[in-house]
C-alpha cells in the first residue's frame, strides 16, 4: 500500500514520468527478452580491476577521497589526454573526478548555466541534458541532426544562437546514432563560438570507441575549443563497469572552479577504492587503446549476423550502438514495433523516438552491441525472423 501524505507538491519537471525505457525494461523482464537495448556490457571487466578495488579496501582506503579526486588518478587522466589529444590540463585545478559522468554533466550545467540562459543541444539526445537545463531555470534549445547521416546543420546552429546562448552541448561519439564529429565539425564550432562567452559541454564518454582507424575528434584536440570546453568522460564506459559510477571532467580552471562549487555539495567526492583501482589500472595505456578494436569486432559481428534480416543497418562510426531502419517493411510507430519485437520475438531494442522531446519517429530502432557473442547471436537470430506487418 502506498503511504499517503497531506503535503501538496509542485513539480519542477511536471512532464517527466514513466519513460519508454521503463516500459521496455518491464516488458523485457516479463518476456525474458534478449537484451540488445541497454547500453551496458553484459560481460565481466578485467579481473585486475576487481583485485585492485579489493586491495584498496583491504588497505583501508574506505573513507572520503579529496573533493576533486585522488591525485595519482588525476595525474594519469591529464597525462592520457595530453598524449592522445595534445592539450595539457593541470591536475591541481583543471581535472575533477566525479561520481559518474552523469554527475559531471549535472555539476557542469548547474555551475555554469543561469536562469534565463539558453542551452543548445542536438536531438536525438541522451535523455538527461534538457531536464538538467530546465532545473536551472534555463531554456533547452533542441536542434535536430539530419537524417539518416545524423550530422549537424551548422547554419541551423548559427541561426539558433542568441545573446542568451550560454552553452552548446556536444556528444561525440554520439548516443544513440553512433556517429562522430569530424575535424570540419570542430572548425565550424570554433568559428561559431569565437569571440563569444559560449561554453561547450562535450559529452565524450565513448571517446575510446571510435572505429575504422579514425581518430576521436574531441574538444581537447582543438586548442581554441579546449579553452571554452568542459569535457566529460566515463571510467564505467571505458572499463566495462557502468555500475561503479565514476567519471571525470576536465576544463580550464575558471570554469572548473564553478563546477567544483556544485560538485562539493552534490557528492563531495567519488568512491575512494574505485579511484585507487583506476589509478593503478591506467598505468597501462593498452587498457584504453585496445577498446576500439574490441568493440569494432562486436559491431562487425552484429552487422554480419543481420545481413539477411529485414532491417537496413545505418553505419556506426563509434559508441556501443547502431541504428536499424525498418521503414521498408512496416509503417508501425517505432515504440509499437519495439514492443512487438519483445512480445513476439523475445528481443529488446530501443525506439529512436525516445531520444526526441517531441517523439519524432524516423522508423529507426537502436541496437546495443555491448554484449557477449552469445547474446549478439541470439538477438540477431530473433531479428532475422521478424515478419512484415
Amino acid at each position: 500500500m502506498t503511504l499517503r501524505t497531506p503535503v501538496q507538491t509542485r513539480s519542477k519537471l511536471p512532464d517527466v514520468g514513466t519513460t519508454i525505457f521503463t516500459v521496455i525494461g518491464q516488458l523485457s523482464a516479463q518476456h525474458n527478452a534478449i537484451n540488445l537495448s541497454q547500453g551496458a556490457p553484459n560481460f565481466s571487466c578485467d579481473p585486475k580491476l576487481i583485485a585492485g578495488v579489493t586491495r584498496a579496501m583491504e588497505s583501508g582506503h574506505n573513507q572520503y577521497a579529496a573533493m576533486t579526486g585522488l591525485q595519482p588518478l588525476k595525474e594519469r587522466i591529464a597525462d592520457k589526454i595530453a598524449a592522445l589529444y595534445g592539450t595539457r590540463y593541470d591536475p591541481a585545478g583543471e581535472v575533477l573526478v566525479t561520481a559518474s559522468a552523469s554527475e559531471g554533466l549535472y555539476s557542469a550545467i548547474s555551475g555554469l548555466v543561469h536562469p534565463g540562459d539558453e542551452v543548445i543541444y542536438f536531438e536525438p539526445s541522451f535523455d538527461s541534458y534538457a531536464p538538467i537545463v530546465r532545473l536551472q531555470g534555463a531554456t533547452p534549445i533542441a536542434i535536430k541532426l539530419t537524417v539518416p547521416d545524423f550530422a549537424v546543420n551548422w547554419d541551423e546552429v548559427r541561426a539558433a544562437i542568441t545573446p542568451r546562448t550560454r552553452m552548446i552541448i556536444i556528444n561525440t561519439p554520439h548516443n544513440p546514432s553512433g556517429q562522430v564529429f569530424s575535424a570540419n565539425d570542430l572548425q565550424q564550432l570554433a568559428a561559431l563560438t569565437r569571440n563569444t562567452d559560449i561554453i561547450i559541454l562535450s559529452d565524450e564518454v565513448y571517446e575510446h570507441v571510435v572505429f575504422d582507424g579514425e581518430p576521436h575528434h574531441g574538444m581537447a584536440t582543438h586548442p581554441q575549443l579546449a579553452e571554452r570546453s568542459v569535457i566529460i568522460s566515463s571510467f564505467g564506459k571505458t572499463y566495462h563497469v557502468t555500475g561503479w559510477r565514476v567519471g571525470y571532467c576536465v576544463a580550464p580552471a575558471v570554469l572548473m572552479d564553478e563546477i567544483c562549487k556544485v560538485h562539493q555539495f552534490l557528492m563531495f567526492s567519488a568512491d575512494t577504492p574505485m579511484q585507487h583501482a583506476f589509478a593503478e589500472h591506467m598505468v597501462d595505456p593498452q587498457t584504453w587503446l585496445s577498446l576500439s578494436a574490441f568493440y569494432q569486432r562486436k559491431r562487425d559481428l552484429l552487422q554480419s549476423l543481420l545481413a539477411d534480416s529485414p532491417f537496413t543497418l545505418l553505419p556506426s562510426a563509434g559508441s556501443f550502438f547502431m541504428l536499424a531502419d525498418y521503414s521498408q517493411f512496416s509503417d508501425e510507430r517505432d515504440s509499437d514495433l519495439v514492443k512487438r519485437l519483445i512480445v513476439e520475438y523475445g528481443v529488446a531494442t530501443i525506439p529512436l523516438s525516445a531520444f526526441y522531446a517531441d517523439g519524432t519517429d524516423n522508423k529507426l530502432i537502436r541496437l546495443s552491441f555491448a554484449k557477449d557473442e552469445a547474446t549478439l547471436r541470439a538477438g540477431a537470430h530473433a531479428l532475422c525472423r521478424v515478419k512484415p506487418r
